[in-house]
Parts: C-alpha cells; sequence; structure tokens
C-alpha cells in the first residue's frame, strides 16, 4: 500500500483536507480521496467537510483556485507526528 493510499484509508477526511487543501485545488483532492475513499466523495462528505473548512477559517481563499491556510489552521496530528514520511 503506497503512502497516499494509507493516509486516505487511515485518517479522517477533515485532517486529510486540512493537510491537502492548502497545496491542491479541490478537483485534485477530489481525485485523490476517491481512487481509495470513493464514498466520502458519493455521499458528499469531501465537499461538506471542505466547504465547512472555510466557514471555520481553516482554510482561506488564496489566488487561483488553491486554498491557503486560514487563521485557525493547525496542522493535523498526522502531520505533527510525521506519520506518512518515508525514510531512507
Amino acid at each position: 500500500m503506497n503512502t497516499i493510499e494509507q493516509l486516505v484509508k487511515n485518517e479522517s477526511i477533515t485532517d486529510i483536507v486540512s493537510a491537502f487543501g492548502i497545496g491542491l485545488a479541490y478537483p485534485s483532492l477530489d481525485r485523490m480521496i476517491a481512487r481509495y475513499r470513493f464514498e466520502a466523495v458519493a455521499n458528499g462528505e469531501l465537499l461538506m467537510t471542505y466547504t465547512r473548512l472555510f466557514e471555520e477559517g481553516v482554510l482561506a481563499n488564496g489566488d487561483g483556485p488553491v486554498a491557503i491556510k486560514g487563521p485557525n489552521w493547525k496542522a493535523p496530528k498526522f502531520v505533527l507526528e510525521k506519520r506518512y514520511t518515508e525514510s531512507s
């Protein structure tokens, strides 16, 4: 199982969007998550979470289609723990 697959299958949609929403446009997030956890896209969880994170100030509008860190952004626990960092 690759790193992205592990992450998408094991972490909450909120944490995934908080971490990757600041580097990927929504269509890219959709594809990344749908590949390993289609039900989160199909049932609207991804879109509702993405919208909620903007409302809560976790994400903010940047230039173009990619969000930036909002005033209430905090790194998800899996990022702080470097849980998916591959060792060389």
